[in-house]
């Protein structure tokens, strides 16, 4: 029985690929796979298909990596060249860009007043509200100092009033390596401005023109050197300051009054 379903399944499996067409397991010819395959035409063709293709060069590196050539040296920029005319001075610090001190802001606070005025008023740099204003000593220190003028017998109108930067810098902190041509700058002023007398307001241009500690001024008449001449100074520390500790009110009174001698 075994035998016989063996034989039976045999024929049908025949029979099932007869039906799919298949009438031979091999060819009766030998057949030649790789002859379909054409063969290079010589040896250097031969070789150009073995061997793989050269790598493509990488593509550049964008300039911004790429190692630049080192620039030479800047050479180093001499002395801002300064207008020696009352006028063209004035019109100078209005405008060029080469001013030392008005590079922190676009908006110049300038001085006002005229050469020869009984009293030069200088700071250092505008404060907050005179930045904002585009006015020098504005604000309630602008009041307070009006009432500081009063009090020897003056008013704004019989002063000069002028800050040696003509832009406040951040923080209210000058960096140290504008301060050479600021004082340049400070001489060159009080040169063309001529005051008959100076007050200096606050501890930076104090320090400049008197080479003194704001503190060591009280009660003192300072003499401020200039052209071989000497113009009388007093030094009190800004209205500003007064206004947030005014225990310093009566140090800025002692100094202040000096100017009322000899009246």
């Amino acid at each position: 029985m075994g035998g016989r379903n063996l034989l039976r399944a045999a024929e049908s499996y025949h029979d099932w690929w007869s039906l799919a067409g298949l009438d031979a397991l091999v060819g009766e010819t030998l057949a030649g796979w790789l002859d379909a395959v054409p063969l290079p035409a010589n040896d250097s063709a031969r070789k150009q298909t073995r061997e793989p293709a050269a790598e493509a060069a990488p593509p550049p590196l964008p300039a911004a990596l790429q190692r630049q050539a080192e620039a030479a040296p800047a050479k180093p920029a001499g002395p801002v060249d300064i207008p020696g005319e009352w006028e063209a001075f004035s019109r100078w610090l209005a405008e060029h860009p080469d001013v030392p001190g008005s590079q922190w802001d676009a908006r110049r606070v300038l001085p006002q007043g005229e050469a020869g005025a009984a009293l030069m008023v200088l700071t250092a740099w505008p404060e907050v509200d005179d930045q904002r204003d585009g006015t020098l000593f504005a604000g309630a220190a602008g009041g307070l100092l009006d009432a500081m003028l009063r009090a020897i017998g003056m008013a704004r109108a019989d002063c000069y009033l002028a800050s040696l930067a003509v832009t406040r810098p951040p923080g209210g902190r000058c960096d140290t390596g504008v301060m050479p041509d600021l004082d340049r700058l400070l001489w060159h002023h009080l040169r063309l401005a001529r005051p008959q007398r100076l007050l200096l307001v606050g501890t930076e241009v104090t320090r400049m023109a008197a080479k003194l500690e704001l503190a060591d001024t009280r009660g003192k008449l300072l003499e401020i050197n200039q052209d071989g001449g000497r113009v009388e100074a007093v030094a009190v520390a800004h209205p500003a300051l007064l206004l947030a500790r005014p225990v310093q009110k009566a140090a800025a009174w002692d100094s202040l009054k000096l100017f009322n001698q000899g009246r």
